[in-house]
């Protein structure tokens, strides 16, 4: 008998538990939860943590983090409902930020091209 479990499976529980998720927080109701976007999720061997990464597009980062974090009792019996795994992970949500900086370095480039080609007209 084949057993289910490596880490194909741990991929497919942090993909599921991502897509559950991101449902899961549109029906929250709190307004400090800003327009997050789900990066990733990392799940421990043992299935008793998980790492929500997240970025926000419209709102604040860290009230958002703030806010995910004490609904991630209320997230964590949601995914109890829908997930068919025996142990369901501790949420911690982490604020990404790579995209804010990615969008920081491009507005940066974008000035110092903008400035050269001023100089180079002089």
């Amino acid at each position: 008998m084949k057993k289910h479990s490596g880490p194909h499976r741990d991929l497919r529980i942090a993909d599921q538990i991502q897509r559950d998720l991101a449902e899961l927080i549109r029906g929250l109701k709190d307004p400090r939860i800003g327009m997050c976007t789900l990066q990733a999720v990392e799940v421990t061997p043992d299935y008793a943590h998980a790492k929500v990464y997240f970025s926000v597009l419209v709102g604040d980062g860290e009230a958002t983090q703030e806010a995910l974090n004490q609904s991630a009792g209320f997230l964590r019996n949601g995914l109890f409902k829908r997930l068919a795994i025996h142990t369901v992970p501790t949420l911690h949500f982490i604020y990404d930020r790579t995209s804010e900086r990615a969008a920081d370095m491009n507005a940066l480039i974008a000035r110092a091209v903008a400035s050269r080609s001023k100089d180079e007209d002089a």
